[in-house]
């Protein structure tokens, strides 16, 4: 069986076709943001030069999901980027995106490790169930970060727990704000 602890191998052919060493199949680049969003790391190759063509590749399923709607990115975030392929700042930005990310990370594990057993919200009525929605929430939030810190999966039946409609989410980050205010009252 291969390692799946390193980078997920994948070989671009000279038909552009993208091969999965490991599966010995064909991926989209749908499969390959599937593979990312589960938390695996992957390494796109050129079979004929050997290029490491990762970063086009990843450029591009960004391009993709960002031309769908699914607007991540403001424009003035990608502005900001383009200009910085022009001056002097284009040497530390990708520093400070991935310190700017990891300190994202590490905000969302402390969010939940505040939601934890130490926390005197506990005694409320009704916040462990608060609670699992919130964390439902944060993870599906979270979901597609490489190395993205979220709650272990519970050991809980799927039928037990239906996925949540707009209006419940809507419903979930407002009490997710709610709790934020009573905890900001809590701490002064």
């Amino acid at each position: 069986m291969a390692d799946k602890t390193g980078p997920l191998l994948i070989k671009r052919y000279a038909s552009r076709r993208l091969y999965n060493t490991e599966t010995s199949d064909y991926v989209t680049l749908e499969d390959i943001a599937a593979f990312i969003r589960s938390g695996r790391e992957v390494q796109i190759v050129d079979l004929k030069t050997g290029d490491d063509l990762t970063r086009q590749y990843l450029l591009q399923i960004i391009a993709e999901h960002e031309s769908r709607g699914e607007n991540v990115l403001p424009i003035n975030v990608l502005t900001d980027l383009v200009r910085t392929y022009t001056t002097q700042a284009q040497s530390f930005v990708p520093q400070f995106l991935a310190s700017s990310f990891e300190m994202l990370r590490e905000s969302q594990a402390k969010l939940m490790e505040n939601l934890g057993a130490m926390n005197p919200m506990n005694a409320v009525p009704g916040f462990e169930a608060m609670r699992r929605q919130q964390e439902a929430f944060l993870k599906q939030m979270m979901s597609g970060w490489t190395g993205a810190s979220g709650p272990a999966p519970e050991d809980e039946d799927d039928d037990e727990a239906p996925a949540a409609t707009a209006d419940e989410l809507s419903e979930i980050r407002r009490q997710v704000a709610d709790l934020q205010r009573k905890l900001s009252k809590i701490g002064k």
